[in-house]
């Protein structure tokens, strides 16, 4: 296969970056899109310029760590997939392709199309951990839990944290990813304790870190690699929506002095 390449290459984080063409003349269909990245930087290497920088870790459609934009498309054309299960069978012979990161101001640039995600990190340690003792592992069978919850729990569960979500929203919000990882660990039993505190924790350090503001454009359902469901954002806006409306405890206590 032939193809033309048009990558964004940004030497650091206050560089203004800029698309550069590359074309590549003997790849196999059967190559992943990063093995073609591979072959590239292989060759740039080999004429003494510089590789370009993508991230990558299981190369197995885990991590999510390959995510960039391909043709306008968070993660290329084909859906439910990561760059990394991406093959170039999904392309012709030929083609012309843009490959850029993900844009949005809660990503920052690093290299090329290496982005700093750390602001899902932090939410993630917004939402604090599960308090109940659980001791050495239970028999699964005496916990009882609906089929219907588990499988939801369990599709929630499936949010790789990718980033794509954020990448095609207009707004550049991260809400499918937060609404995933709240109803993961809201679902279940076990979460219970802290469900609601959880939900408003989470959702304000989204807005702390600068994401945008959820519209149902529902571009983020149409490009997760997981098919995360936006369902799970009306779960987390209903937990966030009670622990907001709930009396806090300085209220609570206020009012039971007052009828002392």
């Amino acid at each position: 296969m032939r193809l033309t390449l048009h990558i964004w290459r940004q030497r650091n984080r206050n560089d203004r970056g800029r698309f550069v063409k590359y074309e590549i003349n003997d790849v196999s269909p059967d190559m992943s899109f990063l093995e073609m990245l591979d072959v590239l930087n292989q060759r740039l290497i080999e004429h003494g310029e510089e590789p370009v920088a993508f991230e990558h870790d299981c190369r197995e459609g885990i991590c999510g760590c390959c995510g960039m934009v391909i043709n306008g498309v968070a993660n290329g054309p084909e859906k439910g997939t990561t760059v990394c299960q991406l093959h170039l069978r999904h392309f012709r012979d030929g083609d012309v392709i843009y490959i850029e990161p993900w844009r949005s101001r809660a990503f920052p640039a690093i290299k090329d199309l290496v982005v700093d995600r750390s602001a899902l990190d932090r939410i993630m340690q917004a939402g604090g951990f599960i308090s109940v003792r659980a001791g050495s592992a239970p028999e699964a069978n005496t916990v009882l839990i609906p089929k219907e919850t588990a499988e939801l729990a369990m599709d929630a569960a499936g949010c790789i944290g990718c980033g794509a979500c954020v990448a095609s929203c207009p707004n550049g919000a991260a809400a499918l990813f937060v609404a995933a990882k709240i109803s993961h660990l809201g679902l279940l039993p076990q979460g219970q304790p802290e469900r609601h505190r959880r939900a408003r924790a989470m959702v304000r350090q989204m807005d702390r870190e600068g994401f945008g503001a959820c519209s149902n454009h529902r571009e983020c359902e149409a490009v997760c690699p997981k098919r995360i469901s936006i369902r799970f954002i009306a779960l987390a806006n209903r937990d966030f929506l009670k622990e907001s409306l709930a009396p806090s405890e300085a209220t609570s206590g206020k009012a039971k002095n007052a009828k002392k």
